[in-house]
């Protein structure tokens, strides 16, 4: 099974933690207290992300490559959308 990687970003928030958001699949945006704590709920997110899609008969994009600054996320492994 081919596993997609999508690269996402890691913004600083004002208040703590981080803001994380994905140009190839703009649903996703979720925040973290710390750099992992973000990648993790960005996976999370990407999961109901491809839940969405499934359900509403959305074709999954191709992931983008990763530009300077962009961490690369998959879904979890027997993510319900991957």
């Amino acid at each position: 099974m081919n596993r997609f990687q999508y690269p996402v970003l890691l913004t600083p928030a004002e208040e703590g933690g981080f803001v994380v958001t994905c140009r190839d699949l703009p649903q996703l945006i979720t925040q973290g207290d710390t750099e992992q704590d973000a990648l993790e709920q960005a996976t999370d997110a990407m999961d109901e992300v491809f839940a969405t899609y499934m359900i509403e008969g959305i074709e999954f994009p191709e992931p983008s490559k990763a530009k300077r600054r962009e961490r690369l996320v998959a879904p979890p492994a027997g993510a319900r959308g991957a």
